[in-house]
């Protein structure tokens, strides 16, 4: 069983999942796995603007966000949420229970922020996180899991997943092991049911979302992340 602290969040993401599959009415962009996975590149250029965000709340600069700076980035960043949700969010995100957001969690922990504020908080002409091209990348992420979530229950199934992958389109029919891996990777606990913050966590590791990316990235490139992200917080503010 999940532990208590992740069933409030998980029970809450189940609702949102379910608000958002009826109001798709079935509609979907993706009709295979590879029509996901096409997208990766997509995915990992509409995420990297996040680098520079954690950056900036991580003060100590010792690779991850603790509590008091995770209040501080969504008092910043606008999100009118109480100290329990944020709390919830944390317990929910530090999945190895270290007590810090690493950078492959704090992506996880803003898209369910992003999916759980209240949208009328802002206005229509204004992204709910300051950056439209984020939002649209966590939009493209929710449609992947709504493709998979068949019986629009606000989870993942097994069987339904396995349907999902193989038969949409028979011309791009993914090999079985491959199906039955990737449901593996995203059932934690084995209990056949997945939740969208786990296949969050799976679907970063399958985009190739680094959580060191200095070895990977010259200072120049560096530089250009920290103002795309300073930019995303003004815009916020």
């Amino acid at each position: 069983n999940a532990p208590k602290k992740y069933r409030r969040l998980d029970t809450k993401l189940e609702t949102k999942m379910v608000e958002l599959k009826r109001s798709s009415s079935g509609q979907s962009k993706f009709r295979s796995i590879n029509s996901i996975i096409l997208k990766f590149p997509h995915f990992k250029e509409g995420l990297k603007e996040i680098k520079g965000v954690f950056e900036q709340f991580d003060e100590d600069s010792n690779g991850t966000i603790d509590r008091d700076e995770l209040k501080k980035c969504v008092k910043k960043l606008h999100f009118h949420v109480k100290d329990e949700e944020v709390n919830d969010l944390f317990d929910s995100c530090d999945v190895d229970e270290k007590e810090g957001i690493q950078f492959n969690e704090f992506i996880v922990l803003l898209c369910l922020l992003y999916l759980l504020i209240d949208s009328s908080s802002s206005s229509e002409n204004t992204s709910k996180i300051g950056s439209p091209e984020l939002e649209a990348t966590f939009n493209t992420i929710v449609e992947a899991f709504l493709f998979l979530d068949k019986n629009g229950d606000g989870k993942l199934h097994k069987k339904d997943v396995l349907k999902a992958l193989n038969d949409e389109c028979p011309c791009e029919k993914s090999p079985s092991h491959v199906t039955r891996t990737r449901f593996r990777e995203m059932d934690w606990n084995r209990s056949g049911k997945v939740s969208f913050r786990q296949f969050l966590f799976a679907f970063l590791d399958w985009v190739g979302i680094d959580t060191d990316d200095e070895n990977h990235t010259t200072k120049r490139e560096t530089k250009c992340s920290n103002n795309t992200s300073t930019k995303l917080v003004d815009s916020a503010v």
